[in-house]
Parts: structure tokens; sequence; C-alpha cells
């Protein structure tokens, strides 16, 4: 595989991955029915992954701007932007299914609601949401991971984003190199 199309991979992967984390924070991952008691209505609440841990959704976000950089950035930087990606996705993955744990989502019910303080019963259906969520983490640390061990040899942006009156690289002779380093020119 070229460079160009391991990037172009890397991107997609992590692209899809933060999307589907970030997306998929805002749906129903929980259904908590609290049953009051005799004469009472039964109460649903409604759980998004946004209500159940915070982090998962911030990560996400993190992830999209991380591509981004990607883009943007060459060498040892790209490295650490693909360790960063690894490091959310893996996060996400082990946080999805924690925030849909059974004594976590009565938790956060809990926060919603004081009918769930008074004792009554409660029941938990959760729904399959946190699956993408977790499956958008995994793809978040694919692209990390193949952005850490090949991001250094990928292409950067061109130089038409370098900053006017930048220095040029010089030719590869060794003679133009000293012609720079002559007029004061880094030929790096």
């Amino acid at each position: 595989m070229t460079n160009r199309r391991e990037l172009t991979t890397a991107v997609l992967l992590g692209g899809v991955g933060a999307a589907m984390i970030a997306g998929f924070a805002g749906r129903t991952w929980a259904t908590v029915t609290e049953h009051a008691g005799a004469g009472l209505e039964t109460l649903d609440q409604h759980l998004t992954g946004r209500s159940l841990s915070g982090v998962i959704v911030a990560l996400g976000w993190a992830g999209l701007a991380a591509i981004a950089a990607l883009l943007a950035t060459r060498g040892w930087a790209r490295v650490l932007i693909g360790v960063l990606l690894t490091a959310f996705g893996v996060i996400v993955a082990i946080m999805s299914p924690v925030a849909v744990g059974h004594a976590h989502v009565i938790a956060a019910a809990g926060e919603k609601s004081n009918l769930s303080r008074l004792g009554g019963a409660a029941s938990v259906d959760v729904h399959a949401w946190w699956v993408l969520s977790l499956a958008g983490g995994v793809l978040l640390a694919a692209a990390g991971v193949l952005t850490a061990v090949r991001g250094r040899r990928w292409p950067g942006m061109s130089a038409r984003y370098d900053r006017p009156g930048a220095a040029r690289p010089v030719g590869d002779d060794p003679a133009s190199v000293w012609k720079a380093l002559d007029r004061g020119d880094d030929p790096t």
C-alpha cells in the first residue's frame, strides 16, 4: 500500500470512528422503568450515551479534531497524534460497555429523578447504540495505531500552505547546500 493510501485509510477509519462515537452518543442507550408502587404511575427515563458518560462524546469530538490535525502535521507530531487517537479509541471502547452497566444506569437515572431514591422497583432495558460507539472506538484506535506506526512516512501538506518567505528546500547536491548556507538560508 502506498503512503498516500495509508494516510487516506487512516483518515477514513478515524473519521468514521470518531463520527460514530460523537453521533451515536445522542441516541438512547438505556431506558429505566421505575415502578413507584400501588396507585402510582410507571415512569420511563430514556438515557443517552451523553447522559451516561460525557467522556465518550468528548473523546469523539476530540478524535475528529485529531483527524484534522493529522492532515496538517508531519513527522513526530503526526506520530504523537496517532498515539492520542489510539488512546481515545481504547478509552471509548472500554467506557462504552461500562456506561450501560446496570448499576451505572440506575445511578444515572437516580441523578435525574427523585423517584428512584424512594426505593421503588426499577428495570433497565439496554439498547444497542453503545455497541456502535464501541465499534467507533475500535476504528479510531485502529487509525491511531496505523498513524503511530506508519505516519512519519506519509506526505504532508504541499508547500503552498507554508508561510510566505519560508525557506524552500534546496537541491540534493552538496554544492547547493553550501551555497544556501552561505546565503544564510536553512537548507533543511
